[in-house]
């Protein structure tokens, strides 16, 4: 793995996520947690497409990302609600703080998926 790169993952992933984080905390004045979720989730996925293959992975657009990538974010949607069904529902833990908490446990599923998707097997 090459270490510049995993920075460059989180440094626009912290990004992402203060934007997205934004997002879902102005939504959950508006609407449920699951919806604001939803929709900051799905803002998140087009910013982080955008900075991960320009800045990240430093990839050229490419037919194979644009239709893999939301692939990585879906799986990482399904396993990221379950987690947030978990923390709010079963420990009690707070709908403001979960997405947080969510975020930092599916982190490297979600560096492994990406760069699969932007350079390949392997790299």
């Amino acid at each position: 793995m090459h270490f510049s790169r995993f920075f460059r993952f989180i440094v626009s992933g912290g990004l992402n996520t203060a934007i997205t984080y934004g997002i879902y905390l102005a939504l959950l004045q508006l609407m449920p947690y699951q919806f604001s979720y939803t929709i900051a989730y799905v803002s998140g996925i087009t910013i982080s497409y955008v900075l991960s293959r320009s800045y990240v992975f430093r990839s050229h657009y490419s037919l194979r990302s644009i239709l893999l990538f939301p692939l990585v974010y879906v799986a990482q949607y399904v396993f990221g609600m379950l987690l947030l069904w978990l923390w709010i529902e079963v420990t009690g833990l707070s709908d403001k703080v979960a997405p947080l908490v969510v975020v930092a446990v599916t982190l490297p599923l979600t560096y492994v998926l990406s760069r699969f998707v932007f350079l390949g097997a392997g790299k």
